[in-house]
């Protein structure tokens, strides 16, 4: 999966944060990712263009963000839920205090809240965008 973004390296470490993943290694035979660029060609000055995360747990997708020249038109048509709540079928007290703490962390990190979604008088979830205005969840 990968995000074209104004930022690689800024979205990249936002969206490591937000999902508890750690920044991709270099390809194996590579010390650094600088050394593997330099020897595929790459311009110095193209090599923040990309980045990528991983799950440290290697169970999750690898994920990749592209620096691009254009910015972001429209509303994603795809978008990526943060399950933090731990369900339905936890009070709706704690839901709400677990939403609410990943929603301040990520605020603190550079997102902003979109829309609250209240279901039944309780939190369901928030609509977040990231320092780049992809929409997300916080579920």
């Amino acid at each position: 999966m990968t995000f074209d973004c104004a930022d690689a390296t800024a979205q990249a470490r936002f969206w490591a944060l937000a999902l508890g993943y750690v920044r991709s290694p270099p390809p194996e035979g590579w010390e650094t990712w600088e050394a593997f660029l330099a020897d595929q060609g790459v311009p110095p000055d193209e090599w923040s263009d990309g980045a990528a995360i991983r799950d440290p747990a290697g169970v999750q997708p690898a994920i990749s963000f592209l620096t691009v020249p254009e910015r972001k038109q429209a509303k994603n048509r795809l978008h990526l839920d943060l399950k933090v709540s731990g369900g339905r079928h936890v009070d709706t007290d704690e839901r709400t205090e677990r939403i609410d703490a990943k929603v301040t962390e990520l605020v603190a990190a550079g997102a902003h809240v979109h829309e609250h979604h209240v279901i039944q008088g309780h939190l369901d979830h928030v609509v977040m965008l990231d320092p780049e205005d992809n929409e997300f969840c916080v579920v």
